[in-house]
């Protein structure tokens, strides 16, 4: 069986979701869009349900690509049932899509969540009232404990294995003029067999109403009577403006809501006033979380202690990691013979890749305090606090999630944070939302500040790493600004934010969260960064030094051998100093090496040598491999694996390196052209004309600003 699981934002649907399939699941896209789409198995006695997690959506009228995406599902993929999951608080909006649910005629289940925020409020819900009145199974859950999910698979199993939701379509009364207008358009869909294969009659004739424009291009798409039924829509939003001064998808709105209303005054709902609720909590806490003047503060005292907490608790695993990529180097050094395949597994494979792998405490650390902060409903509240500064530079109070998303607290991904960005209506708000996104801290840039501080700023790795957070969101206000009053110009729209409740995290679920992003960076570590290193390596491997020099160094490797006047001790120094010197001008003569140089003119304003400019043109496929890069760069240049150092401590000690020097690679880093994967995902939700500009753009911006940065040391 296959079961749909929907619910609106911030129900708790997600949770049930991990509470359900526990491990057995995995997260992709759906076939042509870029919303995620993420399945799990479901075993219980001797059934396996096949539960797909759609996404959050308030309604089944297609606004955004998440509500297309989810009603799409239903329709085309005809899941054997939905288990819809509301939140049990807010009852009346929350029906609101299980009513949609039942007019389209899909069998549902009810869970009724946080049930054990609706007692500590005193409220009561009749829950077998109101199975009754819908006719439908309601289930009482608590999913970040577990309670009630016995109970839904039992009533899950029962109803639809046995096809009892299978029921007739709701019929909800709209009132005279819209229901004179559907008795009229629900024959001429019907004879025509109008999209019949997709939606029952009733629910397109409602969708045309509802000017719900995916359902109006099929329409188009299909032909007649699709030019009728605009006719007939055409004439009754006319009367409506006229008589009632307002529109169809009001009239159905208001409607469907007092549906709910009915039911639930039929003795389903009943608050007690005497006790306390917990929006009333909510709204306590809020005046000081979000007050103007106190809630900022708070905000950036919560992700500076993020980061304290990061460093203090991932600092020891880091190093264990870091011993043992030194001694699995120095292993396979012993192992393997000098020569080419040696190179490629130490510099190429474990010294890129484990550059990259080392950073996998501080990120899963990281990932865990983040998944906190989004379970508990705080996330939200920064969204909100940061509308009232997003406005003063044209943006829109929904481009603060997309921009959290992408790495606004470090960690985060520019692509899942451009998707984020669809739900923005204005189109000018959307564009100038998606070109700042990947200026944030995302995780692939993480490791590269971490690596930069260690070397340049040892001790205030959390300071540094808080500070660079606070340049990536304001370059990204200063740069969106730029663009609102120049190429961008537009009216502002307003901004509408619904507040979950305060809930404290299930700890299951932060390290189920934990784990797939983290789970996520380690397997892009493991293929993606594995094939870029080696590639990178063969690029600063060959074509080699030329025999003439080869045999100059041989000469005076030889005469250093067979010298009488030096000590064990000089000659071998000497030796290593002239391999090094070798192994050095062989990198150089690499295509890579050649490529670092032609750039070195240009880049030196702004402080990078060529080796950087390696990693840096390897930044453009992914930012990790920068990290990777300058291993394998600066361990071809040291040729004695019991001499290795960290990275970090490799570039210190470089003469061309400096603290200001780490400061504008940290800023390049930050703003120049988003990964590949980046601007292909800037091209599928714009174009590939705003996705070569965004790529022209941030690579000029940060060269300036680097170029600026490195002037001033």
């Amino acid at each position: 069986m296959t079961i749909a699981l929907m619910g609106n934002p911030n129900s708790g649907k997600t949770t049930l979701f991990n509470l359900l399939t526990g491990g057995r699941q995995h997260v992709g896209n759906y076939s042509g869009v870029t919303v995620e789409k993420r399945e799990g198995t479901l075993k219980a006695d001797d059934m396996t349900w096949q539960v797909v997690d759609l996404p959050g959506t308030y309604s089944l009228t297609a606004y955004t690509e998440d509500e297309v995406v989810a009603r799409d599902f239903l329709v085309r993929n005809r899941p054997d049932g939905a288990v819809t999951v509301l939140d049990a608080t807010n009852l009346e909006r929350s029906l609101y899509l299980v009513v949609q649910l039942l007019e389209l005629g899909v069998p549902v289940v009810v869970a009724l969540n946080m049930m054990d925020e609706v007692r500590k409020n005193g409220t009561t819900i009749a829950t077998n009232q109101l199975a009754r009145l819908l006719d439908v199974p309601v289930v009482e859950t608590v999913a970040r404990t577990g309670e009630g999910r016995s109970d839904l698979l039992g009533a899950a199993r029962k109803s639809l294995d046995s096809g009892e939701v299978r029921r007739p379509h709701l019929t909800v009364s709209y009132g005279h003029d819209i229901e004179e207008a559907l008795t009229e358009m629900v024959p001429l869909i019907r004879e025509q067999a109008f999209l019949t294969d997709l939606y029952p009659a009733r629910w397109t004739a409602i969708k045309y109403l509802e000017n719900d424009e995916d359902v109006m291009a099929k329409g188009a798409r299909a032909g007649a009577p699709h030019d009728q039924l605009l006719a007939i829509v055409d004439r009754v939003a006319a009367h409506l403006q006229t008589t009632l001064n307002t529109y169809p998808e009001a009239i159905i709105a208001d409607s469907r809501y007092g549906y709910i209303t009915s039911l639930l005054k039929q003795g389903v709902l009943t608050r007690n006033p005497d006790r306390e609720s917990r929006a009333r909590f909510s709204d306590n806490l809020d005046r000081i979380l979000t007050n103007s003047v106190f809630g900022p503060a708070i905000m950036l005292g919560v992700i500076y202690g993020m980061f304290q907490a990061t460093f203090v608790l991932g600092e020891i695993p880091m190093g264990w990691l870091e011993s043992f990529f030194g001694w699995l180097g120095n292993s396979a050094s012993a192992m393997i013979p000098d020569g080419l395949l040696q190179s490629l597994v130490v510099s190429g494979i474990i010294d890129g890749v484990g550059g990259v792998l080392g950073f996998v405490p501080l990120i899963m650390v990281m990932f865990f305090l983040l998944s906190f902060l989004e379970d508990s409903g705080y996330m939200a509240r920064m969204a909100y606090m940061l509308d009232r500064v997003f406005r003063a530079f044209g943006l829109h109070g929904s481009s603060v999630m997309p921009m959290i998303v992408s790495g606004g607290i470090p960690g985060g991904c520019a692509v899942p944070g451009v998707m984020a960005a669809r739900t923005l209506r204005s189109p000018k708000e959307k564009i100038a939302t998606i070109l700042v996104a990947p200026f944030m801290s995302c995780g692939a840039k993480v490791p590269v500040f971490l690596l930069l501080a260690a070397a340049f700023f040892p001790g205030s790795g959390a300071q540094a790493l808080f500070w660079i957070t606070v340049a990536g969101w304001a370059a990204a206000l200063v740069v969106a600004r730029v663009l609102r009053s120049t190429v961008l110009k537009g009216e502002a729209t307003p901004f509408v934010m619904e507040l979950p409740p305060y809930r404290m995290p299930t700890l299951r679920g932060m390290c189920i969260h934990t784990w797939e992003r983290a789970w996520q960076y380690i397997k892009k570590a493991g293929t993606v960064i594995l094939a870029i290193s080696i590639l990178l390596w063969a690029a600063m491997t060959f074509p080699g030094l030329p025999s003439e020099r080869v045999a100059a160094f041989e000469a005076e490797r030889s005469q250093i051998e067979t010298s009488s006047v030096m000590t064990d001790e000089a000659r071998e120094q000497a030796l290593l100093e002239l391999d090094n010197r070798q192994s050095g001008e062989s990198l150089r003569n690499s295509v890579a090496g050649r490529i670092g140089t032609a750039l070195e003119p240009v880049t030196e304003w702004a402080g990078f040598d060529w080796r950087t400019n390696i990693a840096l043109v390897g930044g453009f496929a992914a930012k990790e491999v920068i990290v990777s890069t300058l291993g394998t760069a600066y361990s071809l240049g040291e040729v004695d694996p019991e001499e290795a150092e960290p990275l970090s401590a490799r570039l210190a000690s470089e003469p061309g390196w400096s603290p200001w020097t780490a400061a504008a690679l940290i800023a390049f880093v930050m703003l120049y052209a988003p990964c590949f994967v980046t601007v292909v995902t800037i091209a599928r939700e714009l174009s590939w004309g705003w996705a070569s500009f965004s790529v022209v753009m941030n690579t000029v911006l940060a060269f300036a600003v680097a170029v600026g940065i490195n002037a001033m040391g």
